[in-house]
């Protein structure tokens, strides 16, 4: 069940139930504001400052944590409470209004306006509670219906929040739900933990298995850079396009997203608006051989060939469309362009402002190092890799549906638990 089918309306609620305003039961604390930070004069304190990024569902990222100085008197104001529920006000529609409880994790932590911190009344809500409701399909479907919708983001404000009709038993109750799905949860967890980890083992055993196999043509053959039988490149250009993919008959600019190693994904792209002429030297054919200069260090670099595809897809200025001799195949360089070697030299060779985006130049590129062997040889390298990739694939789509499987199931069970359809007193 999603939260769209979810029926807010039609629940029922066990004897001893309420249903009751957030608002009534809880203050709601506002966060940081831009004009709070440009004053900073007088008594100035630094702080750790936690913005909707680091807000999950059920769970806080705390790795990317920066601090912030501001004045006293507003570091009072906002700074968070172990026990406070924190909500995140927009982003993704399936995490708008997702919460998780503050345990006191850092000292003297502020948030952004865009983080509201909601304080229950301990007589009246656990804090517990409140958060595995907006994990719920009945929480997501309140913020999911209530929220405002833009091209491909959504927000709601604290008038919303505060708004949110709480089933809610006694506190007491509340607490033993709160401490059964703290133990059934985090058993499923476990198994999404196990399933995680045994796609990054089949993921990894692959790219050795790779390896092994680049390893045995360059003690074979060798290795000449690639600019040897590089004939010609050439990029597209980047204008300004609609934040949504081009429908198929609409003009579309590839994101660079569109390229892993050895991957090609055609609906990564952003519609061309109408009033822009498209550059048709620029669309993208099968049999392409394209390669990413600019992207995160671990993927600037992504190489793969252009499978039969739609038209109408163009390249952006950060890809780059590579034509080579007829001695060596597109599908060989994007095969050795996904092993350590290659993807090494890349990550030595890009540079930029930040970790979030990284460069390399085509002159970086022509250094790659490939083993010249015979096409028959290269067809029969493409082959042996294609079907060890294509293995790993269906064994990862098996783990992915087992995940979305556990997902579905530790949702429901939050939803049972919260809404009174699971006496969880009973419950094994």
């Amino acid at each position: 069940m999603t939260a769209s089918m979810f029926d807010l309306h039609s629940l029922e609620l066990p004897e001893g139930w309420e249903l009751v305003r957030l608002g009534y039961v809880a203050r709601l604390q506002n966060g940081l504001t831009v004009d709070a930070k440009r004053d900073i004069t007088g008594d100035v304190v630094t702080r750790p400052y936690l913005r909707v990024a680091n807000v999950q569902a059920g769970s806080l990222d705390l790795g990317t944590v920066t601090e912030i100085s501001v004045p006293r008197s507003v570091a009072h104001r906002c700074t968070l409470r172990p026990g406070d529920v924190l909500m995140t006000e927009g982003g993704d529609l399936d995490k708008l209004g997702r919460g998780t409880v503050w345990q006191g994790e850092l000292e003297w932590c502020l948030h952004q306006n865009h983080v509201f911190a909601i304080r229950p009344d301990p007589q009246r809500l656990s804090g517990r509670y409140l958060a595995y409701l907006t994990q719920s399909l009945y929480g997501r479907c309140y913020f999911e219906s209530t929220g405002t919708r833009t091209t491909n983001l959504a927000s709601t404000n604290s008038s919303k929040i505060q708004s949110f009709p709480l089933p809610l038993p006694p506190v007491d109750e509340q607490r033993c739900i709160a401490d059964y799905l703290d133990f059934a949860t985090s058993r499923i967890d476990r198994m999404v933990r196990l399933e995680r980890a045994t796609l990054e083992k089949i993921t990894e055993r692959e790219s050795a298995v790779l390896d092994l196999e680049i390893d045995a043509l360059y003690q074979r053959a060798g290795s000449l850079p690639f600019r040897r039988f590089v004939t010609g490149v050439d990029q597209g250009s980047s204008p300004q396009c609609d934040a949504v993919p081009a429908n198929d008959g609409e003009w579309g600019v590839l994101k660079v997203s569109a390229l892993r190693p050895g991957t090609f994904d055609p609906t990564a792209n952003k519609r061309l608006p109408e009033d822009v002429v498209p550059d048709r030297r620029s669309e993208v054919q099968e049999g392409d051989l394209l390669i990413t200069r600019a992207n995160t260090p671990q993927l600037v670099g992504s190489t793969a060939v252009v499978p039969r595809v739609r038209p109408k897809l163009m390249l952006s200025d950060k890809i780059f469309r590579v034509r080579v001799s007829k001695g060596l195949s597109p599908h060989y360089v994007a095969a050795v362009a996904r092993g350590s070697r290659v993807r090494a030299a890349c990550w030595a060779a890009s540079n930029g402002a930040s970790q979030s985006m990284a460069n390399l130049r085509f002159e970086e590129i022509k250094e790659w190092p490939i083993p010249p062997v015979s096409l028959d040889e290269q067809h029969a390298f493409v082959d042996r890799v294609s079907r060890s990739q294509e293995a790993v694939k269906a064994l990862g789509e098996k783990v992915e549906h087992q995940l979305s499987l556990l997902a579905e199931r530790r949702q429901s069970l939050i939803t049972a638990a919260v809404t009174g359809q699971l006496d969880v007193t009973t419950a094994r």
